[in-house]
């Protein structure tokens, strides 16, 4: 049996769909990232960077694994499925998966963090993560033109890179103009786990009126998490 402590954020989908894709039973142990429960000594023992997400596979030996990627790779090579053992074939795979955790991720992080929390609004830095999120963007939208996903069948870089580009409007970054970039992004999402692990813990839904109030609060949030 694997624990996963998680929370609702793009990292923490990637491996609540890693799981759900392997049909691997799981516990789900929700950490409040706004209390700071990543922090926490107990949770520390397991992820010593204090990050989500994290699991703990149950066994004679409990052993702990976090980085999402890590974990997924780990999960992936423990059930033989969504990472092939032909070099070349998971080469291509793991090209993918490393694509989104150097690059999507952390520009796409960088640029909610400046176009969203921050409390200066400095547009020449707001710009560079969001022009680069959608370089790395066309970079895929160019390559699934001649391919119906990332690494030949659907592997664990889709999960990694559609975990994060659906929340493409929250780092205010447009895909209207990527045609193959919308097509597998509507592939994938139809997937039973993918729709079932965007939804461990719980639901989350980014409020799209910029000027509400509930845009203003999730920003605050997001704002005590970055201080933790």
């Amino acid at each position: 049996m694997i624990d996963l402590y998680t929370a609702s954020t793009p990292n923490g989908w990637k491996v609540s769909i890693t799981l759900e894709e392997l049909n691997i039973p799981y516990n789900i142990i929700p950490i409040d990232l706004i209390k700071g429960e990543q922090k926490e000594s107990s949770f520390l023992k397991i992820n010593p960077n204090g990050r989500i997400p994290a699991i703990v596979d149950r066994g004679e030996n409990d052993l702990a694994v976090f980085e999402s990627g890590a974990i997924m790779i780990y999960l992936a090579e423990k059930e033989g499925k969504l990472l092939p053992k032909d070099p070349v074939k998971k080469a291509k795979v793991l090209q993918w998966l490393m694509f989104q955790m150097g690059g999507i991720g952390p520009m796409m992080g960088q640029a909610n963090v400046f176009y969203r929390y921050f409390p200066e609004k400095i547009q020449s830095v707001i710009d560079r993560y969001q022009n680069e999120s959608k370089r790395l963007f066309t970079v895929i939208n160019d390559h699934l033109n001649e391919n119906e996903y990332l690494a030949g069948d659907f592997s664990l870089a889709d999960i990694a890179n559609w975990s994060w580009i659906r929340i493409h409007k929250w780092s205010g970054v447009k895909i209207d103009d990527l045609p193959n970039l919308m097509r597998w992004m509507e592939l994938v999402g139809e997937r039973p786990a993918c729709k079932k692990g965007v939804e461990i813990p719980h639901p989350l839904e980014l409020p799209e009126d910029d000027n509400s109030e509930e845009v203003k609060k999730f920003e605050e949030n997001a704002n005590k998490i970055l201080q933790k």
